[in-house]
Parts: structure tokens; C-alpha cells; sequence
């Protein structure tokens, strides 16, 4: 065969559709699949073919002809009763006309019968009148699951109930016309017209149905001839196009196994040139057995090279969100791993916190979610080193059995101790032959690119520790006055976007600096983390509070209804009237002065808001502190904020 780099698209294609470039046992393999998968499409055609005329068939025998043979029995009655009826127009005797009629109510009672098979579906008698012998027994189906044989049934109810109110008044007033109670002439005409209308209505709307169940009869008989018409061209198509392939597949796969050996055997010795560049490849035109060395070769370059640039991206990302979702891209596009969790192990290293994926609730978790605030729960963190189900079932205690999933978890050694945990899930199926081998290859190039990134993720880490100490108050863990200006302009724009109102709280401990000069700074600093704890228990948690300097607190109300600043500014204000400061050797009492403002409501700019909230707060100081006051433009006069 000619040179892979030179083959025109058509070479390329036939390499690709006839397995030139798989080992030779999965070539056969696969070639018997093929061979296989053309006898099952045909088998599928004929199957296909034969479901479609049992179904028509079905149609046919079992519905639309019982239910014609029924309809026929009722035209046939029918019309009987109209000749009953018109031989009682002409009697001369009782005797004959209560024979009539008595004949006609029976026929009347057979269509009510007939009527209540094709309304129920089963089986109905037609007996003889004259002999009172059972003629035939019919079988049939409903036709409720037929829109028109429930509009057929419908009005053929209603004039059978009209015929046989019709009948009785006729038959009535012809036996008063033969004891001569009534005149003979058009009254009788009259309810015998009334009657035989009733009737040919009935039998009239029973023809036309019939009609539509013959035509559905060949209706259906035709789509049979065309089903099978179409499956033996169908089969015919694909048997040819099966027999092409089978020869050409024959042809190229003879072809791919005649490969010289020595010329892949030069190939790999380039090996061994010395070419340190991990982007050299060797060139095979074949992958069969002795390709295989040479692809497994160049898969280790490409997992070397892989791994190399793979740090060298994760150590360029921002933040350490998306080094973790670099990894886990890896594992999903290089690994084909797609269930895992990348668990986070705090500071603390009590707390452990899902980072990847970042949205996993505790229902959604393998593991009991009292590992998140207990990590030595967890064996992996605990024990330091690589746990699996696979190798013991149930090593975990705290790993959920009931989702039916086997689970190996790694953990992240940082700085000498567990910093994290990466655990892979596999579904393992009843019956299900798993493939060991592959699977611990997949979790070795895992390890690999875990420990590639390790030292990436500690000095993220570290920076991101550094940034969040920058960003917050040591004293009381708030937010402090650097995080306002950093982050206003997002938390403004957020506002502005949605349309919502933000509210800003300015917040003053009265007479704090009586506590430093009674009792110590130490005291102090105990009355201001208590003062942080009572702010937060007054807000929610997508409320900011920031200590803005020394007993100042400034709280940020996102996305609140214009005027609910002041009525949250009370309740963090009752909360300190309700409140004791517990110190050495007693406790203390505190109140707060809250000054308050609404961004935009209040002005154009969010400085000037907070300025206003500081002027309100102002104001509650000066009439009598241990108040919330809500800025109204009265008490700014300045042109400048």
C-alpha cells in the first residue's frame, strides 16, 4: 500500500470503513460484526415488514370485519321491521297484527343486542324468530376506540329510542282502528310515515358505516401488498450493498496484514536516536500487532508532553476555580472519566468543601454530608493515602452503598498533610464485567496529573489565603473597608441590573470608647466581635456587613424593597437592647445608632448614599443616640458629598 501521508480522500476513507489501522484479531472481529450487523438489519426489515401486515391484519380479522358482520346483522333487521310494519298497515286482524308487532319488538330487541356488542365489545347470538334456533354467534370489538363507530353509536341510540317509542304508538292506534276506537286513514299513514322514517334512518346511517368498514377492509388489504413490497426491495438493497462491502473489506483487510515487519521495526528504533523532542512521533502507516508498540509509544510521549503543558496552563489560571476545572477536564477529555468530585480540605482542616463540581448538594453526594464539617471522617483524608471499593468492598463507612456505585479516592498531599480529596465514581452494573486494567491505568495517569498540580494548587491557595487576610477584618472576621472599594463597583452594577434597591446601614456602638477606658482594649475587642455576631444574626446571608473603623460598621442590604432599610435597622437595633455583653467578672450593657439610605433611591451615586447613611447616623447621635434614622434630603445641605 502506498504511503499514508500520500493516499487520496478515497484511500483514507476505505483505511477508515474496513479496520486497516486495528490489531488483526479486533479486525476480524469486527469484520463478523459487520457481516453480522447486515444479517440482523435484514432480519430487522423483515421483522419490521411482518409486525406491519400483523397489525393490518389485525385490523382486518379481528375489528373491521366482526364489526361489519354485526352492522350487516342490524341493516338486516332493520329492514325486516319495515316490512313488519307496513304488513300491520295492511292487517285486517288483531290476531295478525299482534303477531307482527310481537315479531318486530324481538327483531328490535336482536339491533339493542347487537347495539350493546359493538358499544362493549364480545360476543352476541342471532337466533331464528320462526324457529327460535340459534343461527350464528358473533364476535366482535368495541368501537369506542373509533371516533366515527362512536358517533355511528350515538345516533343510532337515539333512533332506536325513537323507533321504539314510534312502533308502540303505531301499533297502539292501529289496534284502536280494528275495534273501530279510532278512524282509519291518514293518523295511521301518519304514525306509520313517522315510523318507517325512523327506521330507514337507522338503517341508513348503519349502511354508510358499513361503507366506511369496507373501505378500511381495503384500505388495509392494500397497505399489506405495499409492506411487503417494499421489504423484499428493501432486503433485496441491502443484501447487494452487504455483498459489496464484504468483498472490499476482504480486499483491504488481506491487503493490511501483508505490512513488511522490518520497515516498523526501523520505525521504532528511531526510538533510540536520541531525540529528546516530545512532539517526535513515530510514522506508521498500520496499526495491526506491530503497530501497537509503536502507538503505546507514542501515547506515553503524548501523556509526557500532555502532563508538561498541562502545568505549565494550570500555573497561568487566575484563580484556583479554574485550575480545578482544568483538571477535571483532563480527566474527562484525556481519561474519559466523567463521574467524580474534587473535594477541598480547609485551613482548619476540620471543614471539607466540595470545589468541584461547585453546585453538589448533600442528596447529590456518594458520601454522608457529615464529612464536609468532620473531614477525619473520611478515610481517604484521614489515612492519607489511595482508598478503593474496588479492592475492598466497603472500605468507607461513610460512602453510600445504596447508589449502586463502586468509588476510589485519592487524596491531595499539600504541604505534608491532606489538602484535599479526589474521588472517582464507576457505575458497576449486576453482571457487568468491568475492566480492571484499564481502570487502574486511568487512575495512574490521574495520580499523575494530580501531583502535577499539586504545587500549583498550594501556591494558589497560599495566594488566595493571602488575598482573603487583605479583604478581612482579623478582629472580627468582616469584610473591612479595602473589600468596599475593591468590590463596589460589582456590587453597584448587580443593582443597577437588576432593577433592585441597595440598602446601606452606617452603624456607631454609643459610648464605646467608655469600655477601652473602663475596662481594657481587651474587653473592647470582646465587645466588638459580639457587636459582629449581633449584626449578622439581624441580616441574611447574601447581606454584607464590613467593619468600616474601630466601633463603625457599615451593612449592605442587597436586593431589597425600597424602604426596608430602617425596619432592618430597627431589629438590629432592638437586638442590642435585648442583649448583655458578657465580660470578666459580669456583663455590660451597649445600644447602637444606625443611620440609614437606599442606593438609588436616596441619589444618583453609591458614595453618596453611603455618605448619607453616615449623615442620618450623625443625626441619631446627636437626639439621643440608641436610634435608626432614615436620611431625608432636609439633612443635607452641601453640594459636594
Amino acid at each position: 500500500m502506498k504511503d499514508c501521508n500520500k493516499l487520496d480522500l478515497w484511500c483514507r476513507l476505505m483505511r477508515l470503513i474496513t479496520f486497516i489501522d486495528l490489531p488483526i484479531k479486533q479486525k476480524f472481529r469486527l469484520f463478523s460484526i459487520g457481516v453480522l450487523f447486515w444479517f440482523v438489519v435484514m432480519a430487522a426489515l423483515t421483522v419490521v415488514g411482518m409486525v406491519g401486515i400483523n397489525q393490518r391484519y389485525d385490523k382486518i380479522v379481528n375489528h373491521s370485519v366482526p364489526q361489519d358482520k354485526v352492522v350487516q346483522k342490524v341493516i338486516r333487521n332493520l329492514q325486516a321491521m319495515t316490512i313488519d310494519a307496513s304488513n300491520i298497515l295492511k292487517a285486517t286482524d288483531r290476531v295478525t297484527v299482534e303477531r307482527l308487532q310481537d315479531l318486530s319488538f324481538k327483531r328490535l330487541r336482536d339491533v339493542r343486542d347487537f347495539y350493546a356488542a359493538l358499544a362493549l365489545g364480545g360476543e352476541v347470538n342471532d337466533y331464528s324468530h320462526d324457529s327460535g334456533k340459534l343461527l350464528e354467534t358473533l364476535h366482535t370489538t368495541s368501537l369506542t376506540i373509533n371516533p366515527e363507530g362512536v358517533a355511528y353509536l350515538r345516533e343510532l341510540n337515539l333512533l332506536l329510542d325513537e323507533i321504539d317509542v314510534s312502533y308502540s304508538d303505531f301499533f297502539q292506534y292501529k289496534l284502536q282502528v280494528l275495534a273501530k276506537e279510532a278512524p282509519n286513514g291518514e293518523h295511521l299513514d301518519g304514525r306509520y310515515v313517522t315510523l318507517t322514517d325512523y327506521i330507514q334512518n337507522a338503517s341508513q346511517i348503519s349502511i354508510n358505516f358499513s361503507s366506511k368498514l369496507a373501505e378500511l377492509y381495503h384500505t388495509s388489504s392494500s397497505k399489506i401488498s405495499e409492506i411487503i413490497e417494499v421489504t423484499i426491495l428493501a432486503i433485496l438493497g441491502v443484501l447487494v450493498v452487504a455483498v459489496l462491502l464484504l468483498v472490499i473489506f476482504t480486499r483491504w483487510i488481506v491487503q493490511s496484514l501483508a505490512k513488511p515487519i522490518k520497515a516498523i521495526i526501523d520505525q521504532i528504533h528511531n526510538v533510540g536516536t536520541g531525540d529528546i523532542d516530545l512532539t517526535n512521533k513515530i510514522q506508521i502507516t498500520s496499526n495491526d500487532e506491530i503497530g501497537t508498540l509503536s502507538q503505546e509509544f507514542n501515547g506515553l510521549m503524548d501523556t509526557v508532553y500532555s502532563m508538561s503543558t498541562f502545568k505549565s496552563v494550570i500555573e497561568e489560571d487566575a484563580t484556583l476555580e479554574d485550575v480545578y476545572a482544568r483538571i477535571a477536564e483532563v480527566f474527562r477529555r484525556e481519561l474519559s472519566i466523567e463521574d467524580f468530585v474534587i473535594y477541598e480540605v480547609d485551613d482548619n482542616q476540620r471543614d471539607m468543601t466540595p470545589v468541584y463540581p461547585l453546585a453538589l448538594s448533600s442528596k447529590e453526594m456518594a458520601c454522608n454530608p457529615e464529612i464536609l464539617t468532620n473531614c477525619d471522617l473520611c478515610r481517604a483524608k484521614k489515612t492519607s493515602h489511595e482508598i478503593s471499593s474496588l479492592a475492598y468492598p466497603q472500605v468507607c463507612k461513610q460512602f453510600k452503598e445504596e447508589t449502586g456505585k463502586a468509588h476510589i479516592c485519592i487524596p491531595m498531599i499539600i504541604g505534608g498533610r491532606t489538602g484535599g480529596v479526589v474521588q472517582f465514581l464507576f457505575q458497576i452494573e449486576c453482571g457487568q464485567e468491568f475492566d480492571l486494567a484499564d481502570l487502574q491505568t486511568r487512575i495512574f495517569k490521574a495520580e499523575t496529573y494530580i501531583k502535577q498540580a499539586l504545587s500549583v494548587i498550594e501556591a494558589k491557595r497560599l495566594m488566595t489565603t493571602l488575598r482573603e487576610s487583605a479583604l478581612k477584618d482579623p478582629l472580627t472576621g468582616l469584610y473591612n473597608r479595602r473589600f468596599l472599594q475593591d468590590h463596589a463597583n460589582h456590587v453597584i452594577s448587580g443593582i443597577l441590573r437588576r432593577k433592585k434597591t441597595l440598602g446601606l446601614i452606617m452603624c456607631d456602638l454609643d459610648y464605646f470608647k467608655q469600655v477601652n477606658d473602663q475596662y481594657g482594649h481587651d474587653v473592647g475587642d470582646m465587645v466588638l466581635k459580639e457587636t459582629a455576631a449581633l449584626i449578622n444574626k439581624g441580616v441574611r446571608d447574601a447581606d454584607i456587613v464590613i467593619r468600616f473603623g474601630g466601633e463603625e460598621f457599615i451593612i449592605l442590604l442587597v436586593d431589597i424593597n425600597p424602604g426596608d432599610a430602617i425596619v432592618v435597622a430597627e431589629k438590629i437595633r432592638g437586638l442590642f437592647d435585648e442583649n448583655k455583653f458578657k465580660i470578666p467578672n459580669g456583663s455590660i450593657q451597649k445600644t447602637i445608632s444606625l443611620g440609614c439610605s437606599e442606593f438609588p433611591g436616596d441619589g444618583e451615586g453609591f458614595w453618596q448614599c453611603i455618605k448619607y447613611a453616615d449623615v442620618a447616623l450623625y443625626k441619631a447621635k446627636d437626639t439621643g443616640r440608641n436610634k435608626a434614622v432614615r436620611f431625608e434630603e432636609e439633612m443635607w445641605s452641601g453640594e459636594d458629598f
